[in-house]
């Protein structure tokens, strides 16, 4: 069950944490983040922070990242964040962009440096939030040693996304058209219907049976005030980068792409632009795009094996 504790950031009404982490928040450039800690209380407290980066969709949040979030907080300090317009993160209306996200992974950064010394962090983000933490590595690479992408977007074709730097592959018109006070509540309350959300997770685990967990999460909170403005920039293309593939050739440290073989994303076609770049690991799983939570020990086996690998190397 969800804990009683309700999120921090005030325009908030009833949603509860995504994670039975530490709840708090930031002020930041990004606007009030919603982050939650995941501290040990013995000497794994010392360890290397980890990162936790969720996806962009109708319905993400943190809790998108709870198997993984659950294993290592008690391993070794561990921070996952509701990235700007979801969760429990101000969902104020504004103009969301690779930009804004991107900020916040920063943002996240500084906070866990500055409570745990400039050591580099790992991290892990899902589907578009990877590309967030590409940008991320690539404009800051000093604070992180290692980044895995699990199905990664910026994949599903052999030509590149190599647009002009911080450029975009939506349309302000096609925003502009989808925020139309007559359309955009009625639009957004459509998509987050408690069965289409579950219709839309069906498509990413490629199965019928998905996290309930994740479902029951999801339908609270798309009824938070101010739910629809990020989504809406998300369904307009905006948040996608134009530039992304660009990003991930330029990225030295050493990168693990994990990606399933069900569901609606199975194309990684642009992976083997990668494939001769020897920081560059890559894994398939018998899953759709969710495998920390479908085969959550094999997961976790090996990104192990990659992270004992980077500290190897």
């Amino acid at each position: 069950m969800w804990a009683p504790v309700r999120c921090a950031v005030v325009h908030m009404v009833s949603l509860p944490p995504a994670l039975a982490g530490d709840p708090f928040t930031l002020a930041s450039a990004a606007g009030v983040l919603s982050l939650y800690a995941g501290l040990p209380h013995h000497a794994a407290a010392e360890e290397r922070p980890l990162l936790l980066i969720h996806s962009i969709n109708a319905a993400a949040s943190a809790a998108e990242m709870r198997p993984v979030f659950e294993h290592y907080r008690r391993q070794r300090p561990t921070y996952a964040i509701d990235l700007p317009g979801y969760g429990c993160s101000d969902r104020s209306r504004r103009v969301y962009s690779p930009r804004l996200m991107t900020d916040a992974v920063h943002a996240l950064v500084g906070e866990v440096q500055r409570r745990h010394g400039a050591t580099p962090v790992d991290a892990v983000a899902l589907s578009l939030g990877c590309e967030y933490l590409a940008r991320a590595a690539h404009e800051a690479p000093a604070a992180f040693r290692t980044a895995a992408l699990l199905s990664p977007t910026g994949f599903n074709r052999s030509e590149p996304f190599a647009g002009p730097p911080g450029s975009s592959r939506g349309s302000s018109r096609v925003h502009r058209y989808l925020a139309a006070p007559w359309l955009g509540g009625r639009l957004f309350r459509g998509l987050t219907r408690p069965g289409v959300i579950r219709y839309f997770l069906q498509r990413t685990w490629g199965a019928k049976q998905i996290d309930e967990a994740l479902w029951a999460y999801d339908v609270l909170s798309t009824r938070e005030p101010g739910a629809e403005h990020a989504p809406l920039y998300f369904l307009s293309g905006l948040l996608f980068s134009a530039d992304i593939s660009t990003v991930y050739q330029s990225l030295a440290l050493p990168v693990w792409m994990v990606h399933g073989v069900r569901g609606d994303f199975v194309d990684y076609r642009y992976q083997a632009a990668l494939a001769g770049k020897t920081n560059w690991s890559f894994t398939v799983m018998p899953t759709g795009a969710m495998p920390h939570f479908e085969q959550p020990d094999d997961f976790f086996r090996r990104y192990d094996a990659f992270l004992a690998l980077a500290r190897a190397g």
